[in-house]
């Protein structure tokens, strides 16, 4: 039997009932390491909004959302 449980705070959370003193084995996945940076992906679209206000970064609050500018 195969189960995938959730592990919150160190603690197991388990989907199925599993009587005491029933012996289980763990076996984690092995990650496998990134061959690239994370955020790779995301430079094709670097520079490509070139007509934001000049006050985009700080005040994107603002000009997302409509709340005041600081």
């Amino acid at each position: 039997m195969s189960i995938t449980a959730i592990v919150e705070n160190d603690t197991m959370k388990l989907p199925v009932h599993v009587p005491n003193g029933t012996r289980v084995e763990i076996t984690l996945p092995v990650l496998e390491p990134a061959t690239e940076p994370a955020g790779k992906w995301m430079l094709k679209y670097a520079g490509i909004a070139d007509d934001l206000p000049a006050d985009a970064a700080s005040q994107h609050d603002h000009y997302l959302y409509g709340t005041p500018k600081r």
